[in-house]
């Protein structure tokens, strides 16, 4: 029983987090689509909302390196997981930042925005599919 109950309570945990990944993904749609006029549709918006949901859900809690591993090697995954968090994390801050102010920032910051988000979900993305490829 307490399995169970374990095993929920981290598929909420996980949901809650692709939730919050959604949600970034959502803001950093909705800055870059707003400043770039290509990007400005629905389409945008929704890619930018999925690759938040699987970056978040696979990349932000992935299982460590067994304790006798830990020590001798450097744990790539979760290296990636947590560089990739800060990325994408930092971009969806600066995005909201933009809109709720309504900055008008330099062009080059659009780019920069949208290649952070994208670079940080696929290192979470990868993170995630390389912790969950491990032999245990």
């Amino acid at each position: 029983m307490r399995f169970r109950v374990r095993k929920t309570a981290h598929v909420f945990e996980r949901l809650g987090l692709a939730m919050a990944g959604a949600a970034c993904g959502l803001f950093v749609g909705a800055y870059v689509g707003s400043a770039i006029p290509a990007l400005t549709t629905q389409g945008f918006l929704l890619l930018m909302m999925l690759l938040g949901v699987v970056g978040f859900y696979l990349g932000i809690d992935t299982p460590q390196l067994p304790f006798d591993d830990a020590h001798s090697h450097i744990d790539a995954a979760e290296l990636l997981s947590s560089a990739g968090t800060l990325c994408a994390t930092l971009t969806a801050l600066v995005s909201v930042a933009v809109i709720v102010l309504r900055l008008e920032p330099h062009a080059a910051l659009h780019w920069l925005v949208l290649v952070g988000w994208i670079g940080g979900v696929a290192m979470q993305i990868i993170a995630g599919a390389k912790a969950r490829m491990r032999k245990v």
